[in-house]
């Protein structure tokens, strides 16, 4: 070791192989943002080293603390703290390895295909990431659902279980998204006391200083959402740092947020507090010249000097071992029902008989889709005790209440209800939806369709992390008539379908919702976007067509014809109704007709080919698709020359039916255009 190495306190030589990892990876990698990695490295080992509560030897314990890392673009911090902390790799099974989650060759391959060390972080691809981040605000949107499942599992379970605490370190970038607000007003309003950010406030954004076009005061915001605000001046000052995270677990009443002043580059000579050093390598000289300002071998490359490893083995290691044991001797001790509860809650298994109470439709009347949704999940909710639904200020009018008594509401009084009110937050409502999945709990939340504009970047990451939330959206269509077209959805089929791994999902009746609630409880790793109508549609009769179970490989035959048919039929959602109107009459008629309800393309698609083309024959060219939505995509299953009747304009304010008929979404134009198809290929 060098003898400038050697003088450096035990910490300052961790912290800097933090910061020279980090440097090195970027350098090597060209490509990457080592500034804020430079200045919030002594705030990170703090955190890790005296207060996180986490066994990187088990690094999946149920009781651990939550380490989130918003400002995913300085990604390096994060793989930097696993790495040197030894965090072990848990596969997909849940089996832990002797392999390190972030290896040194993970390190020196940052940014490269196949490393466990993606730009940004990647919750299902490197263990120890507790969730996906890099758009900026998602972070701590996603922490609010974590402190909010580790309160409900407190409160459900026992404090001996669950007490952990969740940490998010922010930057300036998190604080000007609008989601952040979402979060923080939530957060504040529930009074999360066991939530802290940590908000790197270096005052660099890509564009230059932060005076460009941020000058709000950040810490009169946050008192006024009802946080705790502490100031640390200097982000090299591990006392004054140390304060502050004491200050945050003394807080029994609030969420706290840490205003940390800090150095983006620090030590870096020629590029400290400028915009270069954001998303920049530094380059070969400037790292020989921080390296040197570091007291760090000028010439030395991915250096972890002696007693670094050992440094964090002693800290976070030893300190999380000793705690994951004694959760252990208490879990042990816990009654046989709720360990049987927690383990299939942590594993996503469903209790046995979870299922049993989903009632079957009665043909005839007519059920809006959200109405008997909500009379299926009421069912459901009662066996699935870490099941939440919650509502971004639409609880009966997306009528995804709970409709039973399950500790009522999620409150700072009732930390056990199974209910949220997530208020006029639609992006934040389907982040925080993303952290209760991560954290065990089955969630829902529900929205209209069109209002899936504003949550889309937390519903994509859902499909991207593969977690199994439910995204309830109703008023599906132009069916709900006189809001007009500011309400209307149009486009957002077409665009949630283009989510990979995002299943959308559109029942025609009551009986589909039901065999929906089937399929989605049992995915543990792919969200859904259930879509329901707000206006009834009729229950099909059953006993005449196909049963509803056939909605589980995502399209099938609703409705068919003696011989081969001369047309199919094709509709999701309430369409299908129109559908087999149009279906009788071409029978009437003598034409040759079936009928698919396709409700799933997503599933529809991962059926086995001769499934597929028993469905749609592929000599079966005559096509009529009907969606009250957007036309694009649908070509995949009406083909080149087939009729497509949906939405190429937005809507209008009036009237369902007149509606119907203004934009030819009728029984009609079905029929018409199953006539033309056929008479076309006679």
């Amino acid at each position: 070791m060098t003898d400038t190495l050697a003088s450096q306190s035990q910490a300052q030589l961790s912290i800097n192989t933090i910061r020279t990892l980090s440097i090195d990876a970027i350098e090597k990698a060209n490509s990457g943002h080592p500034g804020a990695v430079m200045g919030m490295a002594p705030v990170a080992y703090k955190l890790w080293q005296e207060f996180l509560r986490y066994d990187p030897a088990d690094p999946h314990w149920a009781n651990r603390d939550r380490f989130v890392l918003s400002i995913g673009h300085a990604s390096m911090l994060v793989y930097s703290l696993l790495h040197l902390a030894g965090v072990r790799r848990v596969e997909s099974d849940g089996t832990i390895t002797d392999g390190l989650s972030v290896t040194m060759e993970d390190v020196e391959r940052f940014r490269q295909l196949g490393s466990s060390t993606p730009g940004h972080p990647e919750a299902d691809l490197t263990t120890g990431i507790e969730t996906t981040t890099g758009p900026l605000g998602q972070g701590v949107a996603t922490s609010v659902g974590m402190a909010i499942a580790g309160l409900f599992k407190r409160a459900t379970f026992g404090e001996d279980l669950f007490d952990y605490d969740v940490y998010a370190i922010c930057g300036d970038g998190d604080m000007m998204e609008g989601v952040s607000q979402e979060a923080a007003s939530l957060a504040g309003h529930q009074k999360l006391d066991n939530l802290c950010w940590i908000y790197d406030s270096n005052r660099i954004t890509i564009d230059g200083h932060t005076d460009l076009t941020f000058t709000e005061d950040v810490e009169a915001r946050f008192r006024a959402d009802e946080w705790a605000v502490h100031r640390v001046n200097d982000a090299n000052d591990l006392d004054e740092i140390g304060a502050a995270l004491e200050k945050f677990r003394a807080e029994k009443n609030r969420p706290t947020m840490i205003i940390v002043h800090s150095h983006i580059g620090y030590g870096s000579p020629n590029k400290v507090d400028t915009a270069a050093v954001h998303g920049s390598p530094l380059g070969a000289e400037e790292t020989r010249l921080t390296k040197e300002t570091y007291g760090w071998p000028e010439d030395s490359s991915f250096l972890v000097p002696d007693g670094v490893r050992e440094d964090f083995a002693d800290g976070v290691g030893a300190r999380g071992a000793a705690l994951n044991q004694a959760w252990k001797e208490s879990y042990a001790a816990a009654p046989e029902a709720t360990r049987t509860a927690i383990g299939l809650m942590l594993d996503g298994d469903l209790p046995d008989g979870w299922d049993s109470e989903i009632p079957n439709f009665e043909a005839g009347d007519g059920i809006a889709t959200r109405k008997a949704s909500q009379k299926v999940l009421g069912t459901i909710a009662p066996r699935v005790p870490w099941l939440i639904s919650g509502s971004a200020d639409l609880t009966g009018s997306a009528a995804s209440g709970l409709d039973t008594d399950l500790e009522g509401t999620f409150t700072p009084g009732n930390r056990a209800g199974h209910e949220l009110h997530l208020g006029v937050r639609e992006h934040e409502s389907a982040a925080q939806s993303n952290g209760l999945a991560l954290s065990g709990i089955r969630p829902v939340w529900s929205t209209y369709l069109i209002f899936t504009d504003y949550a889309r970047p937390a519903i994509r990451l859902s499909a991207l992390m593969e977690l199994p939330v439910v995204h309830w959206l109703t008023h599906d269509s132009i069916g709900l008539g006189e809001d007009g077209p500011t309400h209307q959805p149009v486009e957002q089929l077409a665009s949630l379908r283009a989510i990979p791994d995002l299943d959308v999902m559109r029942p025609a009746d009551a009986n589909e919702v039901a065999e929906a609630w089937r399929v989605i409880m049992a995915k543990k790793n792919e969200p859904t976007a259930l879509v329901l109508t707000r206006q009834s549609v009729p229950v099909l009769d059953r006993d005449k067509y196909a049963p509803a179970s056939g909605l589980a490989r995502g399209g099938y035959v609703l409705a068919d014809c003696e011989g081969d048919p001369e047309v199919i039929l094709i509709a999701t959602g309430s369409e299908v109704h129109i559908a087999v109107e149009a279906h009788e009459t071409l029978t009437v008629e003598g034409i040759r007709s079936r009928v698919v309800s396709l409700p799933s393309w997503h599933i529809f698609e991962k059926q086995e080919q001769d499934y597929r083309d028993q469905v749609l024959p592929p000599e079966v060219d005559a096509r009529v698709v009907i969606e009250q939505a957007a036309t694009l995509g649908w070509e995949r299953y009406a083909g080149i020359e087939g009729t497509i009747i949906g939405m190429t304009t937005f809507g209008a304010s009036a009237p369902f039916k007149d509606l119907q008929q203004y934009f030819g979404l009728t029984h009609d134009a079905v029929v018409d255009g199953a006539r033309d198809q056929v008479s076309r290929r006679g």
